[in-house]
Formats: structure tokens, sequence, C-alpha cells
């Protein structure tokens, strides 16, 4: 099974943690395979646990805000699957947006890609 997060992933949301005024694009994206919770991770604290992004745990009420990884190692553990990192999620917006599209359809939605050409800094 894979690390909830591996190495470049943690230093990428580190690094994001140290600039929080900044709106960050998502690093990571957990799910629960069996249920409706997700998770759009954005950043980590230095202390290598509290991350932030956008919480969706099923009930209607995405909320932006923080989240142990020890409590989401905890809730995968007592899953029959366990949580997983979507391997194939590529942010096109930041967290903003996924924020306000969450909060419009009482979860957290994909977003399409922008078609015009923006430099951005996804850090």
């Amino acid at each position: 099974m894979l690390p909830l997060i591996d190495a470049a992933t943690r230093e990428l949301l580190l690094t994001n943690g140290r600039d929080r005024e900044r709106d960050h694009y998502p690093v990571l994206k957990l799910f629960n395979p069996t249920g409706p919770a997700t998770w759009l991770i954005c950043a980590m604290d230095p202390d290598g646990d509290t991350l932030y992004g956008l919480c969706d745990l099923g009930f209607g009420e995405p909320e932006l805000g923080y989240v142990s990884l020890e409590e989401l190692k905890e809730v995968s553990a007592g899953l029959v699957i366990g949580l997983e990192r979507d391997l194939s999620f590529q942010p096109s917006h930041p967290i903003s947006a996924y924020t306000r599209a969450a909060r419009a359809a009482g979860r957290i939605v994909e977003l399409g890609r922008t078609t015009t050409n923006i430099s951005v800094n996804r850090c």
C-alpha cells in the first residue's frame, strides 16, 4: 500500500505551509474509495502533522480548514480498503476555486482546465 504522503509531496506541502498568504493549488487529493469523504490538501505545518485544505466528509458541508495527518492515518487503518491518494489528480485551479465550487455543489467537484495562458506558480 502506498503511503498517504510521499517524500516529494511532503516537501511541496511544507513549502506551501511557509507561505499561507498565497492561494495555493492543491498538491494532494485523498479519498475514501468506499465512501464519500475527500480531501484536497495544499499545505502542511512544520509539525509534519497539521494539513490545510478542503475537507469533505460527505455530509454536504465541505470546509476549508485543518486536518491531522495522524488522524487520517487512523481513519485509514480502520477501513477495509483504507484511504487512497488519487494519483491521477492534476489540479487546474487554486484551492479557493475548489472551495467555492464545493460549497455551491455541497461536495468537492472536479474543475475543468482553464483555457487562458496565465503564468501561475503551482507550488
